[in-house]
């Protein structure tokens, strides 16, 4: 409970009226004491009929997620039951990072129930709350307020903008690549998967000919294949350090997740099931692979809970979990990042492990930046060190990344605004060479 600016006013007011009787006499102190007591007696009333013990209802109606970079909206309902119900009230809620603060807004009660409209954005990815909602409110006289504090455990995952996904996605469904593996007709001499028998015609691939059934038919009959579906795609995304070091002012575990989700519309689109893993120092969480597109909206919000850590990537054990969680061949899409040579060496052996049972994409992002320091014309000794630095970055991860491909495992290594259309192209091409049965 606490006045308001009326109530400071008439108690201020009582100053020049309790100076009267110095200046003018002594018979007008009765007026500075009626009108004290008058002040006094509204202030009590109005504590009254403000209610001291009354408590509001609050229903806060969070969207179910949030785009980074868009907006959103939170609508509060709020009730004020007793006698009389106030005219108006003032909302405002707590919220933790990554929403962003909100304003005071004012909401009109009618039979002491309304609702507030609070806009909600967030400058990166993760996991939003709403920890408190604050009402204030006021006596019929206007002379005390009163503010409650109500604790709340709301949730909202803010997500990548996955507009854009969708987008780039319905380019490609054009061509009938990513369709393999959807529809019923298949194309002659894609996939492996036996699909049917059919009377050979000039044209076909001579060595689909099954020689025994042609034999039993008196006839020429090849074997029909199709594209196998079914497969299972894990999107492994590394939530150490290095991974928070941004990257045209977003993170690169941010670019990684919007690759990640585009790769994840076409598998599913493509009939395969698809898991997510994060992990950095230990295992952040695991969602096993499943199909349908039901699933992109599910690890969608998932994604919300790869937090961005300052902790060092434990591949060791990474990795090793998630071979144990496999029960069957996968693809392993690796988003991750190094550094040098000497601290990618853990990392290369842990993969050619993994490579042994499971097809491994490696997948890292380049700085943009590194590589314009090697091209950029120095103009003092610092320039030249600087150049002389990035240029040597640069050649150890050629090395690192031609030591992966030695090994069998394939790697991408783009700038953030390609490594999506390279990343899809390269499923593409696993799945018409049936790489990962």
């Amino acid at each position: 409970m606490r006045p308001t600016s009326r109530c400071i006013l008439l108690l201020s007011l009582g100053v020049p009226i309790a100076l009267l009787p110095l200046l003018l006499g002594g018979r007008l102190w009765g007026a500075w004491a009626a009108y004290a007591a008058a002040v006094i007696f509204l202030i009590g009333l109005d504590l009254i009929l403000v209610g001291f013990r009354r408590r509001p209802l609050v229903e806060p109606e969070l969207p179910p997620m949030l785009y980074i970079g868009s907006e959103g909206e939170l609508r509060i309902g709020v009730r004020i039951a007793g006698w009389p119900p106030p005219a108006a009230a003032d909302l405002t809620c707590d919220l933790e990072d990554p929403l962003r603060p909100v304003s005071q807004v004012c909401v009109s009660l009618e039979d002491g129930g309304g609702e507030g409209v609070f806009r909600l954005t967030a400058a990166r990815r993760g996991t939003g709350r709403v920890t408190a909602v604050w009402v204030r409110w006021s006596g019929p006289l206007g002379l005390m307020q009163r503010q409650c504090r109500l604790p709340r455990e709301d949730e909202l995952p803010v997500v990548p903008d996955v507009r854009s996904v969708r987008r780039t996605a319905l380019r490609f469904f054009g061509s009938r690549d990513p369709l393999a593996g959807e529809k019923l007709e298949r194309y002659s001499g894609d996939g492996s998967e036996f699909e049917q028998l059919r009377e050979f015609v000039r044209g076909l691939d001579r060595r689909a000919i099954d020689w025994k059934v042609s034999a039993r038919h008196r006839k020429l009959v090849c074997r029909e294949f199709r594209a196998e579906r079914n497969h299972q795609v894990v999107i492994a995304c590394d939530t150490g350090h290095l991974m928070s070091e941004p990257v045209d002012g977003v993170p690169k575990l941010d670019h990684a997740i919007n690759a990640g989700l585009l790769l994840t519309w076409f598998s599913l689109r493509a009939g395969d099931r698809v898991g997510l893993f994060g992990f950095d120092k230990g295992i952040n969480f695991y969602v096993a692979p499943q199909g349908g597109m039901g699933t992109f909206r599910r690890l969608q919000v998932a994604t919300a809970g790869l937090e961005y850590s300052t902790e060092e990537t434990n591949f060791t054990l990474g990795l090793a979990e998630l071979s144990q969680r496999l029960r069957r061949r996968s693809l392993v899409v690796l988003m991750t990042d190094f550094v040098d040579t000497v601290t990618a060496e853990l990392m290369i052996e842990n993969l050619e492990r993994l490579s042994r049972h499971h097809l491994v994409l490696f997948v890292t992002l380049r700085n943009p930046e590194i590589a314009g320091l090697t091209t950029a014309k120095p103009t003092s000794l610092n320039g030249v060190a600087r150049g002389v630095v990035a240029a040597e970055m640069l050649r150890e991860r050629r090395t690192v990344i031609l030591r992966l491909r030695r090994l069998g495992i394939q790697a991408i290594d783009a700038d953030p605004d390609g490594v999506s259309p390279e990343l899809l192209n390269r499923y593409l091409d696993i799945k018409r060479r049936e790489q990962i049965a």
